[in-house]
C-alpha cells in the first residue's frame, strides 16, 4: 500500500487552500501513492475573532467539497481522506468537524466526527475550546478499503488511547490522525503519542498535518507521519508545506501483533 501524505499551510481563503490541496493530491497520486491523505481543517484554518468564519464554510457531505475531491479520486484513481472539513449541523452556531474517506470512484464511503474536542489552554496564545464552534461526535469509524480496515480520527483524538483500542478491536490495521497540532503540544507529544498508540495495537499510524504560523500566533507543528506496527518511523515530514509517499508492508500487522498479542491478552474479565 503506497501512502501520500499531504502537509498543508491552509489559512482562511478556502478557495486557496482548496486549490492548494488538489495540486498536492496530484503530485502524490503522480508518485505512485494509491491512499492519499490531507490533514485537518483543509479547507479553513482560522481561530480567533475569524472562528465565525467556521459557520460560512460549512457544508452537507456530501457537497460541493466532497463532490470535486470525488472527481479528482475518479480521474487520479485514488483513495482519498479529506482530513477535516467543517460539516453542518442542527446546531446555528457549532458544526461538525468531519474527515470524509473517498474511494477510487468518487463515492463517499465513510466520515468520521471528531469526538474529542481541544479545549485546552496550555499557556498564553496557545489555548482554544473547539466547543464553541464545533459539536463532538458520538461514533467510533472503521472504513473498508481494497487493502485493510481503515480507522478514522481527528488530532486531539489521539490522547485517548481507549478509542484507537476500540478501532483495533474492530479490525483496523491502519489509523489515520490528520492534525492542526501547535507547536508547543507537537514538540513535546507528538511523535512520543503517535508511536504508542502504534506499538500498543500493533497497526500503523498515518498522520498529515498542517504547519505554518497563523492568525493570533498560533503555530502548527507539522511533522507528518507514517510510523509502523513496531513503533518504527518510517516518515517524518519537515515544518513546511510538501508531501511525503511512502509504502507500507500490512503484513508487518500480523508479524508484530503474532510476536507481542496484546488484543488476545485483554483481561476483560477484569477491565
Amino acid at each position: 500500500m503506497r501512502i501520500g501524505l499531504v502537509q498543508l499551510d491552509a489559512g482562511d481563503d478556502v478557495a486557496a487552500n482548496l486549490a492548494q490541496a488538489e495540486e498536492a493530491v496530484r503530485d502524490a497520486a503522480g508518485r505512485g501513492a494509491e491512499f492519499v491523505t490531507l490533514p485537518e481543517v483543509m479547507h479553513l484554518r482560522v481561530g480567533g475573532a475569524l472562528a465565525g468564519r467556521y459557520l460560512d464554510s460549512a457544508e452537507a457531505i456530501p457537497g460541493p467539497t466532497t463532490e470535486r475531491f470525488g472527481v479528482l479520486a475518479r480521474e487520479l484513481g485514488v483513495h482519498l481522506l479529506l482530513g477535516s472539513i467543517g460539516e453542518i449541523s442542527g446546531d446555528l452556531l457549532r458544526t461538525y468537524n468531519t474527515s470524509v474517506l473517498i474511494d477510487s470512484d468518487g463515492g463517499v464511503t465513510a466520515r468520521y466526527r471528531k469526538m474529542h474536542l481541544f479545549d485546552v489552554s496550555v499557556d498564553e496564545g496557545n489555548g482554544d475550546r473547539e466547543s464553541e464552534r464545533y459539536l463532538p461526535g458520538d461514533e467510533v469509524v472503521v472504513a473498508d478499503t481494497p487493502w485493510a480496515k481503515v480507522g478514522l480520527t481527528i488530532c486531539y483524538d489521539l490522547r485517548f488511547p481507549e478509542l484507537f483500542r476500540a478501532l483495533a478491536l474492530r479490525g483496523a490495521r491502519v489509523v489515520v490522525v490528520p492534525a492542526n497540532f501547535t507547536k508547543a503540544t507537537g514538540q513535546a507529544h507528538w511523535m512520543t503519542l503517535l508511536r504508542a498508540r502504534a506499538i500498543e495495537n500493533g497497526l500503523f499510524i498515518v498522520a498529515p498535518a498542517q504547519c505554518g504560523r497563523f492568525e493570533q500566533g498560533f503555530e502548527a507543528f507539522g511533522h507528518s507521519t507514517v510510523i509502523d506496527p513496531w513503533g518504527r518511523v518510517l516518515v517524518d515530514h519537515d515544518d513546511t508545506p510538501g508531501v511525503s509517499v511512502t509504502d507500507i508492508d500490512l503484513n508487518e500487522v500480523d508479524q508484530v501483533r503474532n510476536a507481542i498479542p496484546v488484543l488476545k491478552h485483554l483481561r476483560n474479565d477484569v477491565y
